[in-house]
């Protein structure tokens, strides 16, 4: 065994013993066993581009290799990532790379074209090169089952570069909202850093319910390098929603609703409101400073939750119905949605 690939193990280890103090106590069962053994082999490392290297790939002499994020195969060859894992600054403008480079947990690096991105949800879809051998590669599928708070789950990534490492807790709210998303999100209760965005979050069964989307910081290594027990993945329902069209080369059409949104103190509570009405908004009749209560009789407690309605419940030429206050009276309007 090589020593990169002696540390690699030594390290996912290591993180092991230490995260499953977070599964309550619970045997390590061997069906637990199997699922991540499935989850970890299926797992890749997403790796820095080096425009500067003129060596092929098989005489490099590089003394280590960089891990920036990591992604997860789907089957196919298709590895799903997450959209800022694989981004990169070129002449002061971010852009997606049509090419990357990933690295299996038998440390053997293959590369995959862009398939689509998909900025809503903050996910790219890469597909691997014919000759990489896909098919020997594993894969995982997504969970059927309904995701619940305090369900018990499990990441596998490169957090900080290194891995493949498992961390194990539990589901937090399954609707938490951060501005760096469109949609709703999984908080969840375990340790993750930078590096892990891109990889899979995973139930017990070893199927993926999710996709790690951000960390809140706790622990600073450096300025770009965090640390959490706070982390955010983006719903598999809503990643599957998007998958057909990004492996038919085309883009996601959302719904538009037309509304830009503020918030208004109705008596003692917050709400939130109409700041300007265009498209299908004004149309169906909807005015500055209507107070929003609720869409398809679904309260509105936020913007937030406004939007992750109409992404995950909706379709472009969808009829909606929104119920507004308006001057002390509620109206019912009726609003034939547009594309975003």
């Amino acid at each position: 065994m090589t020593f990169w690939k002696r540390f690699v193990w030594l390290f996912a280890m290591a993180w092991v013993c230490i995260s499953l103090d977070g599964v309550g106590g619970e045997a390590w069962s061997s069906e637990l066993h199997d699922a991540v053994e499935a989850a970890k082999h299926a797992t890749v490392g997403v790796l820095r581009h080096n425009s500067d290297s003129d060596e092929a790939p098989h005489q490099s002499v590089q003394s280590q290799f960089a891990i920036r994020g990591s992604g997860v195969h789907l089957g196919e060859g298709y590895i799903l990532t997450a959209r800022h894992a694989v981004e990169r600054t070129r002449g002061g403008k971010l852009e997606i790379p049509q090419v990357i480079h990933v690295l299996t947990d038998g440390l053997a690096e293959l590369s995959a074209h862009l398939i689509g991105v998909n900025r809503f949800l903050d996910v790219a879809l890469y597909q691997l090169d014919e000759n990489s051998n896909a098919g020997e590669l594993p894969f995982v599928s997504f969970t059927k089952e309904a995701v619940r708070q305090g369900d018990e789950v499990f990441t596998v990534g490169y957090p900080l570069g290194w891995g493949p490492a498992l961390s194990f807790g539990r589901l937090g709210n399954p609707r938490t909202f951060l501005p760096t998303a469109q949609s709703r999100l999984l908080q969840v209760d375990l340790s993750a850093c930078s590096g892990n965005s891109g990889g899979g979050l995973f139930g017990t069964d070893g199927r993926l319910i999710g996709l790690i989307h951000a960390i809140i910081q706790t622990q600073t290594e450096s300025q770009e390098r965090r640390c959490s027990r706070f982390a955010f993945a983006i719903p598999g329902p809503l990643i599957e929603k998007i998958l057909t069209t990004l492996k038919a080369g085309e883009s996601y059409v959302f719904p538009r609703l037309g509304i830009r949104m503020t918030v208004m103190k109705v008596d003692r509570q917050w709400r939130v409101a109409v700041a300007q009405a265009k498209g299908p908004a004004r149309k169906a009749g909807v005015k500055k400073h209507d107070v929003l209560l609720a869409i398809d009789n679904r309260s509105i407690a936020s913007a937030a939750e406004l939007k992750s309605y109409l992404i995950e419940h909706t379709v472009p030429g969808q009829v909606i119905e929104l119920r507004v206050l308006r001057k002390n009276a509620e109206k019912v309007l009726q609003v034939t949605l547009g594309e975003s």
